[in-house]
């Protein structure tokens, strides 16, 4: 069953945020703060995640190499991603819907914004 939410971010405060709102939304969320981490996370509850929230800049991996490694997996290729940054520069946009984020969400945000989006991005309407 699909019932966890990874939220991939180098801020504490940011990931504490997120699994706010994924917990709204009757999810569980799982964290990795970089992301090699969330790599294992994934390893270990990749069969179980809905839908990744993804940081673009972090530390060891940034988002869009996560993004990409994430993709080359073909169990994970399934799994919806959304990009959340402060990078809101139109490059950095394609980049990422390129890299396969289906939807992206520039910093800073309510966490109304952040439950909204999560749900269109998982045909739930919102918007």
């Amino acid at each position: 069953m699909k019932n966890k939410i990874l939220a991939v971010d180098d801020s504490r405060m940011m990931l504490r945020i997120l699994s706010g709102a994924v917990e709204m939304l009757g999810y569980e969320p799982v964290t990795a703060q970089n992301g090699q981490e969330a790599l294992e996370q994934l390893q270990n509850h990749g069969d179980e995640v809905a839908l990744i929230m993804l940081d673009w800049n972090m530390p060891v991996m940034n988002g869009i190499q996560t993004l990409e490694a994430i993709k080359a997996v073909e169990r994970y290729q399934y799994i919806l991603e959304v990009t959340v940054t402060t990078e809101s520069e139109a490059d950095n946009i394609i980049r990422a819907i390129q890299a396969g984020a289906k939807h992206y969400l520039t910093k800073p945000f309510t966490q109304q914004d952040l439950a909204s989006r999560m749900m269109e991005c998982m045909g739930f309407g919102g918007g």
